[in-house]
């Protein structure tokens, strides 16, 4: 319908300036098109699916859905506090961990505010720092041929960057897209050097796939440093991806900044009562972190043995360079019902975004790759 009209011209100046989120293909259609054939391994899901009793509990939960959530999340925060051994107003619940990640932004920073994210770093970053109208500073990553974390964070280029405006520091460990992380000990020296009035903020999506011994949790530096903040999700591991249920964990001065501007009831009662059932079923959690990274390593090891560069990860999907444009790649698999993630938006065309799926659709994917 064409009036004349056009709302893009009445935007603010912060929403004028950003792009809309890139969910990548249209999957819904896409698993109409291929049924059973499809092997979806671009949206770093967990194959095994979510936890029984975390199933039961949200069949339950629809008894209530007529009832508003608790707009706290009382029961689901009591059960985190007790499993990070924090205090409930430590924590803040999210929509997702990048509800989250973007409230930060827009409550601590502005117009007057700079904000510190890695080159190839998680795509909320930017949009959060162009939500709230805050200067963007975009650190230039580590090389690809760097031999512990290609395109990864480069941690002293990123403090060096912290201005005096400056008021959010963003990283991500483990990092998406590329899967590569930081250990604790240039975290150690990196917070060490931070100015206590800038906030940093390490998003831990896939915290529960890391197995590397250097590499624990930013948790462990909290006591030590309050301008530290952590945010994880329920979607990767836990295989709630559907439920949208992520969390904030903080001094509770940020926690009560968050509360002021997060909507009321932004986590519905089927996903606080699956969450919390999901965070008590340890022995699911721990089936999916040995399924996924046993099978990592399984699909790393049959790419490389057919010519495919992997960069090391710690998540639960592989990057693959092919050093030249990956598109053709992408599309061939992408007709034979192999749904990868191509990585032209992060910047980085020659690189393609593999999830580590079943055991069925690796295969899959080993099968239709030229």
């Amino acid at each position: 319908m064409s009036t004349g009209f056009d709302a893009t011209r009445l935007a603010n100046t912060a929403t004028s300036a950003l792009r809309a989120y890139d969910p990548g293909h249209d999957l819904p259609a896409l698993r109409k098109r291929f049924g059973a054939q499809i092997a979806e391994l671009g949206s770093n899901e967990n194959p095994l699916g979510p936890s029984p009793r975390a199933l039961e509990a949200m069949r339950d939960a629809l008894n209530e859905s007529f009832r508003y959530p608790d707009p706290r999340g009382l029961a689901l925060k009591t059960a985190l506090a007790e499993h990070l051994r924090a205090d409930v107003d430590q924590i803040a619940l999210g929509n997702g961990s990048h509800e989250l990640l973007m409230l930060l932004a827009q409550c601590f920073a502005d117009a007057a505010h700079s904000i510190v994210y890695s080159q190839f770093g998680f795509a909320v970053f930017p949009i959060a720092t162009a939500a709230a109208g805050a200067q963007h500073i975009r650190v230039t990553a580590l090389a690809a041929d760097h031999a512990n974390a290609p395109y990864g964070h480069d941690l002293r280029a990123m403090a060096n960057a912290i201005r005096s405006d400056t008021r959010l520091v963003y990283l991500a460990n483990p990092n998406n897209p590329t899967g590569t992380w930081f250990d604790d000990a240039p975290l150690a020296a990196f917070l060490a050097g931070v100015p206590r009035n800038v906030l940093v903020v390490v998003d831990e999506a896939y915290h529960e796939y890391v197995d590397t011994p250097g590499l624990s949790t930013a948790l462990n530096f909290a006591g030590q440093y309050p301008n530290l903040l952590v945010t994880r999700t329920f979607s990767k591991a836990y295989g709630l991806a559907g439920l949208r249920v992520g969390y904030l964990v903080a001094h509770p001065s940020v926690i009560a900044m968050i509360e002021r501007l997060r909507e009321s009831f932004n986590v519905n009662n089927v996903a606080l009562a699956g969450a919390a059932a999901a965070l008590a079923d340890h022995e699911h959690l721990q089936r999916s972190r040995e399924f996924n990274n046993g099978e990592r390593e399984w699909l790393r090891n049959e790419l490389q043995s057919r010519g495919y560069r992997c960069l090391p990860s710690q998540t639960n999907f592989l990057m693959i360079d092919r050093g030249c444009d990956a598109s053709a790649l992408e599309k061939h698999l992408f007709e034979r019902g192999v749904i990868v993630r191509p990585m032209g938006g992060y910047g980085l065309p020659q690189t393609l975004r593999i999830s580590v799926g079943s055991r069925d659709e690796n295969e899959r994917l080993l099968q239709v790759l030229p």
